[in-house]
């Protein structure tokens, strides 16, 4: 893929109108702290708070931050190698249009931010800049990303030194519905309350484990609506005495937690699904065999991206239905990318692309603005993605695997951080600055978690994730 500078306009604050119109939600809801929020390197959610009466004046200049932050690691420790210390400082300029009025926390509300320079550019280690970049390039295509994070989650509670679910309900049962009633029906009112709308509900096949699918949106803001709904469930959970875990592999011998990535491509100029082909046998257009080319060729890559934790490979594993091989089927969940049935009476709406291998330790930002990248670069090199797969790819022989091109996916943290490093398309996108710093933290972490026991894995990432 060709290197390409993207254009860097200045970002403009926020006008008068939009201003004011903040500053009268926020007295009408007796808001008091502003949190100004952002996703790092590591995948955990941090951010810094104002006052609501200086809210006006920092939506204009945006909050300071040390650029240290985006050499930080989901240890809390700032790494050694990282290009970021001391000295040095960003802004956290907010989105306006992310603002919303927190409904589990009292006279709290939240802005999303970029991370931008003095003097106002987008600054070269932002997740959120990466991906509005890779939104660009699908434009400048006249072509639009739609998208929808998938989240499984685990509700538990702290006893002791470990965590116990909230219960062991069987998969898809009325009984974990009931037990988790309370939690999820005020979760569902709270992510209404923000503008996320929630589709779908079932308790899942882990101890304590909830699935709550939400309706998809333009890639920035399905982006912005994982956050939210990480921050919303974890908030929802507090109130009840109880911790929303997001962490892939909560339990070591049990059902791991997914953010299946759905995706679809339309087309600006008529509105229509570039995916959609109701002539073909699975209802996919050439277009979308060539999108699953430039996924499944970049795949191995990708996965530092989509599943970006130590603790994303207990779930990698062939046979638990997450994926562990470069494959595409129709409605095979071991594939890493399905082809999903699609609706009947909604068939161009529903057509979309499942990636499964990401899981909810991912920077959304990061996930779908590799996702997006790799699938252009099949669009644009019109790349064959193979055979489908009709049955689990674990089922076949070596031998077939091979003839075929189905890899292994990555089997740890360090070996897709290595495949990101050789992906010359990828790190071009993401930049030289995000690159190079999102592998030195990565890479930071698989060092802290060498020698140390499960018990730690599973402590550090149940709690931050």
């Amino acid at each position: 893929m060709p290197a390409r500078k993207a254009a860097r306009p200045a970002k403009r604050p926020p006008d008068d109108r939009q201003v004011q119109e903040l500053l009268r939600r926020c007295k009408s809801a007796k808001v008091e702290l502003i949190r100004f929020l952002y996703c790092g390197n590591d995948g955990v959610i941090r951010g810094k708070a104002c006052h609501a009466r200086f809210l006006a004046s920092y939506l204009r200049s945006g909050i300071g931050l040390t650029v240290a932050m985006q050499s930080f690691n989901m240890l809390d420790q700032l790494v050694a190698e990282g290009s970021f210390g001391p000295v040095g400082e960003i802004r956290l300029v907010p989105d306006p249009a992310t603002f919303a009025v927190l409904p589990y926390t009292p006279k709290s509300a939240r802005l999303l931010c970029d991370m931008l320079t003095l003097e106002g550019e987008p600054w070269g280690a932002c997740p959120r800049s990466f991906l509005r970049r890779m939104t660009e390039r699908a434009r400048e295509q006249k072509l639009e990303i739609r998208a929808a994070f998938e989240n499984e989650f685990t509700l538990a509670r702290r006893e002791g030194d470990g965590y116990v679910p909230l219960d062991r309900s069987p998969c898809f049962s009325s009984i974990g519905m009931d037990s988790a009633a309370p939690v999820i029906l005020e979760l569902v009112e709270a992510l209404q309350r923000q503008g996320v709308q929630p589709e779908q509900y079932y308790a899942e096949l882990g101890p304590g484990q909830q699935e709550l699918p939400v309706r998809f949106a333009e890639a920035r803001r399905a982006a912005d609506t994982q956050i939210v709904f990480r921050e919303t469930a974890r908030g929802v959970a507090l109130r009840h005495g109880l911790l929303a875990s997001f962490a892939p592999k909560p339990f070591p011998d049990q059902a791991g937690n997914g953010s299946h990535l759905h995706h679809s491509v339309w087309r600006l100029r008529d509105g229509t699904n570039l995916f959609h082909d109701s002539a073909d046998r699975y209802g996919l257009s050439a277009e979308g065999y060539h999108w699953i080319g430039g996924v499944l060729r970049h795949l191995p890559a990708l996965v530092a991206l989509t599943a970006p934790s130590v603790n994303s490979y207990r779930r990698l594993q062939p046979r638990f239905w997450s994926s562990a091989y470069t494959c595409y089927g129709p409605d095979n969940r071991e594939a890493a990318v399905r082809i999903p049935s699609k609706r009947r009476g909604l068939e161009m709406e529903s057509t979309n692309l499942e990636l499964k291998p990401c899981d909810p330790s991912a920077n959304p930002y990061l996930a779908l603005g590799g996702l997006i990248a790799a699938g252009l670069h099949g669009l644009a090199e019109r790349l064959d993605p193979g055979e489908a797969v009709l049955v689990d790819p674990d089922t076949l022989s070596e031998a077939e695997r091979r003839r075929r091109g189905i890899r292994r996916l990555p089997t740890t943290l360090a070996e897709a951080l290595d495949a990101l490093e050789r992906d010359e398309a990828l790190r071009e996108a993401m930049g030289e600055v995000l690159a190079r710093e999102y592998l030195a933290v990565k890479r930071s972490e698989v060092r802290g978690f060498e020698g140390r026991d499960v018990a730690f894995e599973i402590e550090h990432h149940f709690y931050k994730y």
